[in-house]
């Protein structure tokens, strides 16, 4: 029997995990202002040369998560023995669920290659999903492109994650040569969600509640996991699920923007060291506003170079 961080039943909707995005506040705003229905960290590295296989700053981020929305750790590593350990460490700081990253198309670490590069080696992945599993006491799950230079290895694969004992898949419907260029192909994700047993969570340009409705009505997937979408529009979780309209205007984009990065400065001035620094993680948010008309505005908020400034321009241009 599976063991999922969902009900059974329920159709979860699930913020990715981002590199230096999801960190601890914005997960705690996220939580706290648009109910995703599960959360995942920025990928934690195992290391294989360090008996202290997670690092302590990690391990203390982790352990206070003290939300009843379900925290998924996401594991990078390429070392069995290695990541046994580090599945153990974190769960002895708390964490019920674990994910491995076979998805970062950037997944290197001295000691080898990880992420989607182990999609290359199935002998060698297959070692490391067991170590995982029998190291897991609650849910694990991966996620995974769709294969490293042809997505058809995807259904090369399925039997394989399925022999592993995984609970269920994250698919972003990309190869990881892909990077991010092109589209995310969810006829693939569709077809995949059809030929195997695994509960399959869609991933990848999940932008809009139409396709988020779509991939849930017409396809087998059981949930989604939504990532720049979320970004560009927090409260897409509650779209996708019917609770608020799913399309807004330009004056309403504007005052939810507004409200988003206002509960996210002081949080990020409490994480993070220094004002400095809090504005430049603030701004790398902007890098996913698509909205063409709103542009104009959010360059000038990038070239603001203090957290008062960014305040003010915020609320004189988005608070309307």
């Amino acid at each position: 029997m599976r063991n999922l961080p969902w009900a059974e039943g329920s159709r979860p909707v699930m913020l990715a995990p981002m590199q230096g995005l999801t960190n601890a506040a914005l997960r705690a705003c996220y939580i706290e202002r648009y109910q995703p229905d599960m959360v995942f960290t920025e990928f934690v590295r195992v290391q294989t040369q360090s008996k202290k296989r997670i690092a302590k700053a990690e391990l203390a981020e982790i352990a206070a998560h003290d939300s009843s929305v379900p925290l998924v750790v996401q594991l990078i590593g390429n070392n069995a023995s290695a990541l046994a350990d580090g599945a153990l460490q974190v769960q002895d700081a708390g964490v019920q669920h674990l994910n491995l990253n076979l998805g970062c198309p950037y997944g290197r670490m001295t000691s080898g290659a990880t992420g989607g590069e182990l999609l290359r080696d199935a002998e060698k992945l297959a070692d490391l999903l067991t170590a995982l599993r029998r190291s897991a006491k609650g849910s694990f799950s991966i996620k995974c492109r769709a294969g490293y230079s042809d997505p058809q290895q995807l259904f090369e694969l399925l039997p394989l994650y399925l022999d592993s004992g995984i609970d269920y898949l994250i698919l972003h419907p990309r190869t990881v040569l892909q990077q991010y260029s092109g589209w995310a192909d969810h006829y693939l994700t569709a077809e995949a969600a059809n030929r195997t047993n695994l509960p399959l969570i869609a991933n990848g340009d999940i932008n809009s509640a139409a396709l988020g409705q779509k991939l849930l009505q017409e396809t087998e997937v059981v949930g989604l996991m939504l990532g720049r979408g979320a970004l560009a529009d927090p409260w897409l979780f509650r779209r996708i699920r019917g609770e608020l309209p799913g399309e807004v205007d330009e004056a309403q984009r504007r005052i939810d923007l507004f409200a988003f990065l206002s509960d996210l400065l002081p949080r990020y001035l409490v994480k993070f060291c220094g004002e400095r620094q809090a504005l430049m993680k603030l701004k790398d948010l902007l890098n996913f506003i698509p909205d063409d008309c709103l542009q104009r505005d959010i360059g000038k908020l990038k070239r603001t170079t203090t957290t008062a400034g960014f305040s003010a321009l915020l609320e004189k241009k988005f608070s309307v």
